[in-house]
């Protein structure tokens, strides 16, 4: 409930509030979300309002399922998830960073994994090595990566 109450103190007083390392701030008819990264998440044009249960919500406005602007509701565990996954991408890039200048070929990347193209002598033991380092603005977040091989792209 952290998220909710700083998303919440942010639309309504117009102001900065942090929880978890992670900055609110409503600027410009923004709410804008720093990561720990330093990238930011924005919703735009956020207001106070009621959602469909007659809770008092965040509303803001962005493409809807009928893919046209629109007011969208959102809640405390919602933003989670988007910080979530915003933070997850950026441990990614900076993984696929490292493995670039190892000299990697990335042939793609989907959501959490990587797809490389390697010379038979790297091990998959080498690759996950320099995914689970973890990037410098995420100290204390233990990470663990997890990988096979195979001569053509599957699911795992």
């Amino acid at each position: 409930m952290d998220v909710d109450r700083a998303v919440k103190e942010a639309v309504t007083e117009r102001c900065r509030t942090e929880t978890h390392r992670i900055r609110f701030e409503y600027r410009s008819g923004m709410l804008l979300i720093w990561l720990p990264s330093g990238r930011q998440l924005t919703y735009v044009k956020p207001r106070m309002g009621i959602n469909s249960f007659g809770s008092e919500a965040v509303t803001y406005e962005g493409v809807g399922a009928t893919k046209k602007w629109e007011r969208i509701e959102s809640y405390g565990p919602k933003f989670v998830e988007n910080i979530v996954q915003a933070i997850s991408r950026d441990i990614l890039c900076c993984a696929m960073r490292k493995l670039n200048e190892k000299g990697f070929d990335i042939v793609m990347h989907v959501h959490d994994e990587v797809v490389l193209e390697v010379p038979l002598e790297v091990t998959v033991t080498d690759i996950c090595t320099l995914m689970n380092q973890t990037p410098t603005w995420a100290q204390g977040l233990l990470l663990r990566a997890d990988g096979y091989e195979c001569n053509f792209y599957k699911k795992d």
